[in-house]
């Protein structure tokens, strides 16, 4: 089956699950998916049971539409994301931004877990996204352009949203967040970058490094949706410190920021309704 038949047939099954009609969507990082307790009335769809649909393999990815509401707010999660480096292009990875736009979605959060590449962060930080370097080797929207969703040639020019992005920041600080804000760039994995790799995306103006979000934002921009992006620093990135990377710590670090990420979150889904 196409592309564009297989995002017809999972928008056709979940809207025979569940009659919400989200306006905001959520795409949660790694070991950062439990914002969905905070959601009620939550119905759940999951990758696995939609047919012809890519299936995620990493730890702290359970993949599943959540449908719910948040104080009220109807929402949709996309609880656990599917990453270039397992194997699938950029194009099956973001599905499940286009399935939520033709579902009613029109501003999308996308979250992640970064390495600090800015000398200023330290683990645990969150990072507002103020722009990317895509440095993946590869772009969604490669190939034939899906006319209904989106131009052949989208301006990216302000692809995080700044008037979000303004507000955001204005209300957490009101509210005691601390938050900083740079420029992601995306790296495809899996290993983690060198440490020469490091002090090249430093001197190019990263300031976090990750192995997504980049795909996301592209198709949510090219669908014509507002963006906000929130990396949350699980460890300081390669060469930084003299330590070693794993995924456990990634998640450890994630899970011990949750209750200020989860209010940050809550602050975004307020602010962009």
């Amino acid at each position: 089956m196409n592309y564009s038949g297989k995002i017809e047939n999972a928008v056709s099954y979940i809207r025979a699950k569940t009659s919400s009609i989200p306006k905001i969507g959520l795409v949660l990082g790694s070991g950062l998916g439990d914002f969905t307790d905070k959601l009620s009335d939550a119905i759940s769809v999951t990758y696995s049971e939609i047919p012809d649909f890519p299936l995620p393999t990493v730890e702290g990815h359970e993949g599943a539409f959540i449908f719910g509401n948040y104080e009220g707010i109807p929402v949709v999660a996309l609880q656990g994301r599917l990453h270039y480096y397992e194997g699938y292009s950029q194009q099956e990875i973001t599905m499940p931004v286009r399935i939520i736009r033709k579902l009613g979605v029109d501003t999308l959060i996308i979250t992640n877990a970064a390495g600090g590449i800015n000398l200023d962060y330290s683990a645990g930080a969150l990072m507002l996204i103020t722009d990317h370097i895509n440095y993946s080797s590869g772009n969604p929207l490669i190939g034939q352009n899906h006319d209904e969703f989106g131009p052949r040639f989208p301006d990216v020019s302000d692809i995080y949203t700044k008037e979000l992005r303004t507000k955001l920041k204005e209300e957490a600080l009101h509210q005691g967040i601390k938050i900083k804000e740079g420029v992601y760039i995306m790296y495809s994995g899996p290993n983690y970058e060198t440490p020469a790799e490091i002090r090249f995306f430093r001197t190019i103006g990263a300031d976090a490094v990750g192995m997504s979000t980049v795909p996301e934002a592209l198709i949510a921009c090219h669908c014509g949706m507002k963006i906000i992006g929130i990396s949350c620093i699980t460890n300081m990135a390669t060469g930084i410190l003299e330590q070693k990377l794993n995924h456990k710590e990634v998640v450890e670090i994630a899970s011990r920021v949750k209750p200020e990420f989860n209010k940050l979150v809550g602050i975004a889904i307020k602010i962009a309704k």
